[in-house]
């Protein structure tokens, strides 16, 4: 086996999709330490630079000095505290939905959600660029999962017209995250009426961003007891885990059924009071979206007259297309040549290579430019 996996490993490598980890040495931010240099960050997922904020770090910290570092056992047995119980109901209020539940991350609440959800005889529908954890969930929960290419209403709508399945679920990314496009939700919701179907959204990368901070139900200007909302915790709102939200029955079964909220540690207190302080920044302040919109703007209006091919993306998420993963990986190490980081993105994570520059409300127009001068300087090596 050893063999095999070395001669695997030696064949990403061909190929330039061989990935390897870097390590930060310090918060995150818009600029970051990694192997003793400091680089401009336009990787990270922290839209509003909440990460390193000094309210949250405050509320971590006092949660730690008040119920120690450790939940010690699972929410069902005795690990649910009174962080966890008030992060979920701050989190149902702002979105204006009956009741929420925590987990430990998105990942594990797209596992639990639909595995206890759906099972045989069931139907599940997925756009064909979701995240890879509303696919996993898919899979594991042994419904009939069907695909449909991406934003693709009419596949979707012939799809359910055929479909006799004792439940059906329509499970799509709201914003999704290597493109940085919007799911067309209220069209989805009005499929998921007419052929008796629910609508779950994975929200990861909206939530704190669209909607005055209140995510993409608010920006579409949703509501149905037909929504299953989730929301991650690890890139609007600065620290680490998922809260999913809608119905009382929904919320109360998932409680009872989602194995990947009842067979695990619950997270640290700490981790919740800091969400916990997160969620009303975010309710509070909205300067801090109109930065982010600003530097979008930039970003945008900066490389319109270049020959890269960014895609049509109104949120942080600025995915600049290239011809192959060597390329990606040429144009990403000719940027941290330059002191600045952007992640190479190659299959199978995505169906094409690309650079994916995320951004961040504590950018500066200067961080900005700094990127967009290295970008355009660069244009003429990868034409």
């Amino acid at each position: 086996m050893l063999a095999e996996l070395e001669a695997g490993l030696a064949e990403l490598s061909e190929q330039y999709l061989l990935r390897q980890r870097r390590v930060v040495q310090g918060p995150q931010g818009t600029r970051v330490q990694v192997d003793g240099r400091s680089l401009l960050n336009f990787c990270s997922n922290d839209y509003l630079g909440l990460a390193n904020d000094a309210r949250l770090r405050s509320a971590a910290s006092m949660a730690i000095v008040h119920y120690g570092v450790g939940s010690g056992a699972s929410h069902l047995v005795c690990g649910h505290q009174l962080p966890h119980e008030q992060l979920e109901a701050r989190f149902a209020a702002l979105l204006g939905l009956p009741a929420a539940l925590g987990f430990g991350s998105g990942y594990m609440a797209n596992l639990g959600v639909i595995t206890a959800l759906l099972g045989r005889g069931d139907a599940v529908f997925a756009d064909k660029l979701n995240h890879a954890s509303l696919n996993d969930a898919c899979l594991l929960s042994r419904a009939d999962f069907q695909r449909f290419a991406h934003n693709d209403l009419a596949a979707l709508e012939g799809l359910l017209a055929r479909c006799t399945a004792r439940r059906k679920l329509i499970a799509v990314d709201a914003v999704y995250s290597m493109d940085g496009d919007l799911a067309p939700l209220p069209a989805l919701l009005a499929l998921a009426e007419r052929y008796d179907a629910w609508l779950y959204v994975d929200d990861a990368h909206g939530f704190g961003v669209l909607g005055e901070g209140r995510g993409s139900l608010a920006h579409w200007g949703l509501s149905s007891p037909r929504l299953i909302y989730l929301a991650t915790l690890g890139k609007a709102v600065g620290g680490a885990g998922a809260l999913v939200a809608g119905p009382q029955a929904v919320i109360s079964w998932l409680q009872n059924k989602a194995r990947t909220a009842i067979y695990t540690t619950a997270a640290l207190p700490a981790q919740a009071a800091a969400a916990l302080a997160a969620l009303e920044i975010i309710a509070s302040d909205a300067g801090r979206r109109s930065q982010l919109q600003a530097r979008i703007a930039q970003l945008r209006t900066g490389l319109a007259a270049s020959s890269y091919r960014l895609l049509d993306s109104p949120t942080p998420i600025q995915p600049i297309l290239l011809d192959s993963s060597a390329q990606a990986l040429q144009l990403a190490q000719a940027l941290w040549q330059r002191g600045i980081w952007v992640a190479a993105i190659r299959p199978p994570t995505v169906p094409s290579a690309r650079l994916r520059i995320t951004l961040s409300a504590a950018h500066s127009e200067a961080e900005v430019a700094s990127l967009l001068a290295a970008l355009l300087e660069l244009e003429r090596d990868i034409a």
